[in-house]
């Protein structure tokens, strides 16, 4: 019944081997007793048995060989001695019984060489601080890359502050029904197209405020370019009437200086007013941006009608200043 189990499971020697080989049934009983008791222990289904087996094999696997168990080793000194070049701790810390005769000599040899912090470090960063501006040897800035800020601190130091002021203004202006986040997503995409484009070619007949940088260099500060570009076109004067001052029903037009905000304010509005006028050429979200940064170089360049607008309210100016001395504005000053 052995060598029949064990042959239907494919795990003993079939009979037709142990004929071939010249082995008998009776000489093979105490490995077969052996395989049972495996089989036992550990059945056929199991994942570690093989699919089919021979007796040699069987024999084999049941052998037991005497083997030495494997100690895992220590933490070796030179890690624990291990540690940054500037770092303070004492050797003595690092290697609290170096006299212990279980050290080897190599990790007390290792432990004198390990170096302190170097007065060059020290110079190096006062060198660094110097750069930026500061005093390395002032008691306030020890430890700070900057410093510490003036008390009090100043009432515009405001995380709302943050922006640049024509970014700020321009943004404003571009908003519609509230949408902040919208017009600063368009002004995201103004400055990219200004950054991204190629300089552009200055028109000596109309020339940029003076002082102004070469036109290589503007496309690599966008805010400088928003900024030179609305400034250079904003009117210094605006038109003020007076209703029936002139006489006859007619209004006095006198000029009236601009602040710098109200400049800006005027040009921006004007260039709003050309781009809208333009025709789309399609939909999306950069359509209304790229246009209005388009009128921004056309302006720098000189191209754009917003010149004609600015020249025609100086000639109004010009031609209207003597209206500053009129009698009723006299009374009306009094």
């Amino acid at each position: 019944m052995c060598w029949a189990y064990l042959t239907r499971q494919n795990i003993g020697p079939s009979p037709i081997f142990l004929r071939r080989n010249g082995c008998s049934a009776r000489g093979l009983l105490s490995s077969g007793r052996a395989v049972v008791s495996q089989i036992s222990s550990n059945p056929p289904h199991a994942p570690t048995m093989p699919p089919r087996l021979n007796i040699w094999s069987a024999c084999q696997a049941l052998s037991v060989r005497p083997r030495s168990i494997a100690q895992w080793p220590q933490q070796c000194a030179a890690a624990q001695a291990r540690g940054f070049a500037n770092d303070r701790n004492t050797t003595s810390q690092r290697f609290p019984d170096q006299n212990a005769s279980n050290l080897p000599p190599f990790a007390i040899s290792l432990s004198a060489q390990v170096p302190a912090a170097s007065e060059n470090e020290i110079a190096l960063s006062q060198l660094q601080m110097a750069a930026y501006g500061l005093d390395p040897f002032d008691s306030k800035v020890d430890g700070h890359k900057f410093g510490m800020p003036d008390l009090p601190l100043p009432r515009d130091l405001n995380h709302k502050h943050r922006y640049d002021p024509v970014v700020v203004q321009i943004t404003k202006l571009l908003m519609r029904d509230g949408k902040l986040s919208k017009a600063q997503r368009d002004m995201a995409m103004i400055l990219n197209y200004l950054r991204t484009s190629p300089p552009p070619k200055i028109n000596p007949a109309r020339p940029l405020l003076p002082g102004s940088p070469a036109p290589s260099q503007l496309p690599l500060d966008p805010v400088l370019y928003l900024t030179l570009a609305i400034d250079s076109v904003a009117p210094l004067v605006r038109m003020r009437a007076y209703k029936g001052m002139a006489g006859g029903g007619r209004s006095l037009e006198v000029p009236m200086p601009l602040e710098a905000r109200q400049r800006r304010r005027t040009a921006f509005q004007w260039i709003l007013d050309v781009v809208n006028k333009k025709p789309t050429k399609g939909s999306g979200r950069a359509m209304f941006p790229n246009r209005v940064a388009e009128e921004i170089v056309a302006v720098v360049e000189g191209r754009s009608g917003v010149w004609d607008k600015r020249q025609l309210m100086h000639k109004q100016g010009t031609a209207a200043r003597a209206n500053l001395n009129h009698p009723q504005l006299r009374k009306k000053g009094q």
